[in-house]
């Protein structure tokens, strides 16, 4: 029996003495100092020890021998010194019990009060030892390292917790607060959260950090980061996600610039400087890699397609290629162009500025008069670009010169007999997000079918073809694109323009990229490439090496293998940088549709859902949903009049209700 017992247990992590009054068998109830009274399951009592006290006797009495020997137990604790005692004892590879270790400390003749206190002083420190079961295990000097480490870190978190809290409670309310001494951990914290949020690993710290600023809604977060400037107010959270690299390293940088000042030499290459050289590219374009000569003698079209030279500059394995391995193309964005290479090189040394002397990797074919091809090789050359024309530029002068015009005439053959072989046209007008200096936004679509436009595209994709031709005649291993015939090919005249682009997209074969030369249905050609963008596509830098390999004699840079292994790194950036592309591009139009939310619009239903339709705002080429409406029944093909019911482009919630 129990009854009459000090009774020592852990409550809410504290060491608590009670007297037994009754041992009911499977409960005790107990005295506690503070006059209350509690029942306890025996399974909990730490200790039970002397002295035997006669319950009988009157309640203060009892009170007093309780707190008389809590009194003598606490003093006792505090003479032990517990790390001397784990000195004493820490290789052992046992467990010990109390007494043992009590009379370490106290000498042979101990009480029960000597071992009260000996328990509760390694109990309240914890760093030395670990109680199991009534006996103590000494730590490990790594263990007491790990647990002091430990300690220090949760209490650099508490004072981050207790400071950020109040700093960010002043940041809500719009005052200016003196920032607090770890104030890029809180920071990194929040950026992490608005990020990841409940994914990041801190995400209860940080929840905890906002609770303490009085936050409960983390949407609230992006408020926080804009008001402390860490953050735009349009800022790419998909680009942050992603670990996107957006500068350079002062290694890359480093490397660049010797590359830029180094002196040419054009000796071993073709010179092509006489010929009549030009470019057609947009307005704000700063790296030209491509440009087109076309000359007419005797009725044949001499037809010159001239590449940036890259591959010569940027040698395999250099920190600077490593990098445009990493980022696997240059990514434009409304507001942001992050190159794949640095400037100095891809907007100046190596582009194809007029008036410069540049390498190049050039395609001259001679064609006849129905645009047969009559013969064409690749050469090493050095031109010189005469002319640098936008696309409304070149529009302008396509009908008045000769030069132009019969390139203009040659592209239109090469369509007409690429669509014959099953080639399948379906571009839609780019969005061009426009951002003024007062912040407003505007839209503009830029029609991808403009003569200059289909010339400079045409241009590419006969590069392109010749180079995989070139390639797989002369037995170099490349990266060929293919596409199988699509699931199904829809007739254009059954629905309107717009819809047959959506519904043939999605019976379109996926794109492969691969060792193994293939038909591409989609171009109507028997085998394709990508080299025309050396400085912006990583691949197409790829390719020119191997084609620069051949044709210098040194061999190609890869093997198959080498091949096969940049493809399975580079593909799967490809796509995470489309993603963020069409991300971003959504993000700007649902921003503008919110600037406009009393407008109407038109919609494209494109299908039947269970409970809504899956739309396409027609100005925007833009997905969205629509919920059905009783009485109305529509149609794939069908046209209606919506109206923005909410939107939010971070959230990226677009919902839409129907006009009348």
């Amino acid at each position: 029996m129990n009854q009459g017992k000090i009774i020592e247990y852990i409550d809410e992590g504290r060491f608590v003495s009670a007297l037994c009054l009754q041992d009911k068998g499977n409960r005790l109830h107990l005295l506690m100092s503070s006059n209350r009274q509690v029942n306890l399951s025996p399974k909990r009592a730490v200790l039970i020890l002397g002295p035997n006290l006669d319950t009988l006797k009157p309640r203060e009495e009892l009170l007093d021998k309780l707190r008389e020997t809590e009194k003598t137990r606490s003093g006792l604790k505090e003479r032990i010194n517990v790390r001397e005692l784990w000195d004493l004892i820490k290789d052992e590879k046992e467990s010990l019990d109390n007494r043992y270790l009590a009379q370490l400390v106290f000498g042979e003749d101990i009480t029960d009060d000597h071992l009260s206190a000996l328990v509760r002083a390694l109990f309240e420190d914890r760093l030395y030892f670990k109680m199991k079961d009534g006996r103590f295990f000494p730590n490990s000097e790594e263990r007491v390292e790990q647990i002091i480490k430990q300690k220090e870190e949760e209490a650099a978190k508490e004072e981050i917790l207790t400071q950020g809290g109040a700093w960010l409670k002043q940041i809500r309310q719009g005052q200016r607060p003196e920032e607090p001494s770890g104030v890029k951990d809180i920071i990194n914290l929040l950026v992490r959260l608005a990020l990841y949020g409940n994914e990041d690993p801190d995400y209860k710290y940080g929840k905890e950090l906002l609770s303490r600023a009085g936050i409960s809604d983390f949407s609230e977060i992006r408020g926080l980061l804009i008001s402390l400037g860490v953050w735009e107010e349009d800022e790419n959270i998909d680009l942050i996600r992603s670990g996107i690299k957006t500068s350079f390293a002062e290694q890359q940088l480093d490397e660049s610039a010797v590359l830029a000042r180094a002196e040419v030499c054009f000796q071993a290459r073709e010179d092509l400087r006489e010929l009549v050289c030009f470019t057609i590219d947009g307005p704000l374009t700063l790296d030209y890699d491509d440009a087109l000569s076309l000359e007419l003698k005797e009725g044949v079209l001499h037809l010159g397609i001239h590449i940036s030279d890259v591959a010569t500059n940027l040698i395999p394995g250099s920190f600077l290629d490593l990098e445009a391995r990493d980022r696997a193309s240059s990514l434009y964005l409304p507001r942001k162009h992050i190159p794949m290479i640095p400037p100095d090189l891809s907007q100046d040394a190596l582009s194809l500025k007029k008036g410069c002397d540049r390498g190049a990797v050039s395609l001259l074919a001679r064609l006849d008069g129905r645009g047969e091809l009559i013969d064409y090789r690749f050469v090493p050359s050095v031109i010189r670009v005469r002319r640098q024309l936008t696309y409304e530029e070149a529009d302008l002068l396509l009908e008045n010169e000769d030069g132009l015009r019969e390139i203009r005439q040659l592209c239109h053959r090469l369509g007409q007999r690429r669509a014959d072989r099953g080639a399948i046209s379906l571009s839609l007008p780019d969005l061009q997000v426009k951002i003024s200096e007062d912040s407003s936004l505007s839209l503009a679509m830029i029609d991808q079918n403009t003569p200059s436009r289909k010339i400079v595209s045409e241009m590419m994709i006969f590069y392109n073809w010749l180079a995989a031709r070139f390639c797989l005649d002369n037995g170099i291993p490349l990266l060929f694109r293919s596409q199988a015939e699509p699931n199904e090919r829809i007739s254009q005249d059954e629905a309107g323009y717009l819809y047959y682009i959506f519904c043939q997209r999605r019976k379109l074969s996926p794109l492969h990229i691969n060792t193994v030369p293939k038909p591409h249905s989609g171009l109507g050609l028997d085998v394709y490439t990508q080299s025309t963008s050396p400085i912006r596509r990583y691949l197409d830098l790829v390719t020119q090496r191997q084609m620069l390999g051949f044709l210098t004699g040194n061999g190609p840079a890869y093997d198959q293998k080498a091949l096969e292994e940049i493809s399975l790194f580079v593909q799967p950036v490809l796509r995470d940088l489309e993603n963020i592309k069409r991300g971003r591009i959504r993000y700007w139009i649902l921003k503008f549709l919110m600037q406009n939310m009393g407008s109407e619009y038109t919609a494209l239903i494109l299908d039947e859902l269970k409970t809504k339709y899956r739309v396409v705002l027609k100005d925007f080429f833009l997905v969205a949903e629509i919920k059905r409406r009783n009485g109305t029944l529509l149609r794939p093909g069908d046209e209606i009049l919506v109206k923005i019911r909410k939107v939010d482009p971070w959230e990226d919630v677009l919902e839409l209700s129907y006009v009348n």
